[in-house]
């Protein structure tokens, strides 16, 4: 008899453990299940992004006018950044003119091209790039941070009950600013890092101003190109900054993990915007 019911336990717990190994994902299963999860992650936010930035053209062309909130943001995005991007661009732009001139004087020893050269470049990359890249750094964790506040203190939920819409007074005014004064931050940056160039290569290579300050090189193509992506990096930022502050669940931890994650977004979509844009110029650019 006890044989028998031992048998019987037996039976019964090797039936469950054969219920839990079947229930068990293989491994098929859990490498699709792996990689399945970022696709559907970023095809879910890239269509809310999509969305997103409709929603806020259409508010932007038909909304209400809001100046004085549009101004705020400007002064919050621009004038507060200047410092930041003056210092940073004024040390790239001596580094890379250093380096630039340490390697022709090994090589050739020619020098006269090296201004031409170095504004095209920051024309067409550096200066709307690293320019941006600065901006989501400073700016996009802001944003971030100050809607999902508002998301976790009910204070959008509020604004909904008063049939105010959140993407109209939230997210417009930071596009507007935005979209204006990325572009000019720009050209500020291209200047500054300019002009501090030609002062290292004068003191540095003894480059002679008049030779530095060649414009040869420079075509509306490039000023087309470096305007275009400021624009698109302009209205890019905010859009995904406000994304991923209206999505802030679970409290203060939340909007830790919205000002991350709308960091890494902004720089990310920068990069690849930045590829999009320069390949479809090149491409234009060779069938003119």
């Amino acid at each position: 008899m006890a044989q028998k019911k031992s048998a019987d336990m037996s039976a019964a717990d090797m039936t469950i453990e054969q219920q839990v190994y079947d229930d068990e994902p293989g491994l098929l299963s859990a490498f699709f299940a792996a990689f399945g999860e970022p696709v559907v992650y970023v095809t879910r936010t890239m269509k809310e992004l999509n969305s997103l930035f409709f929603i806020t053209l259409k508010y932007v062309i038909a909304g209400k006018r809001r100046p004085a909130e549009v101004i705020a943001q400007m002064h919050e995005i621009g004038n507060r950044s200047v410092v930041f991007i003056a210092v940073t661009l004024g040390f790239l732009g001596m580094i890379l003119i250093y380096q630039a001139g340490f390697q022709a004087m090994k090589i050739t020893g020619d020098l006269t091209l090296l201004g031409a050269l170095f504004l095209q470049l920051l024309m067409r990359e550096f200066g709307p790039t690293i320019t941006a890249l600065m901006i989501a750094t400073r700016v996009g964790t802001g944003m971030a941070a100050e809607i999902g506040s508002m998301v976790v203190t009910d204070q959008v939920d509020a604004m909904k009950m008063c049939a105010a819409e959140p993407i109209e007074y939230l997210v417009v005014p930071r596009f507007i600013a935005s979209t204006i004064m990325v572009v000019i931050l720009t050209i500020l940056a291209v200047l500054i890092s300019y002009l501090v160039g030609s002062l290292t290569a004068y003191t540095a290579f003894d480059v002679n101003f008049r030779t530095y300050f060649d414009l040869s090189f420079i075509s509306a193509f490039d000023v087309g190109i470096g305007l275009t992506k400021a624009l698109a990096y302009g209205m890019t930022i905010p859009i995904i900054a406000c994304h991923a502050g209206l999505n802030v669940f679970g409290g203060s931890e939340g909007v830790g993990r919205a000002t991350t994650q709308s960091v890494v977004n902004a720089s990310l979509a920068v990069v690849v915007i930045d590829f999009i844009i320069s390949g479809l110029g090149y491409v234009l650019l060779a069938l003119l």
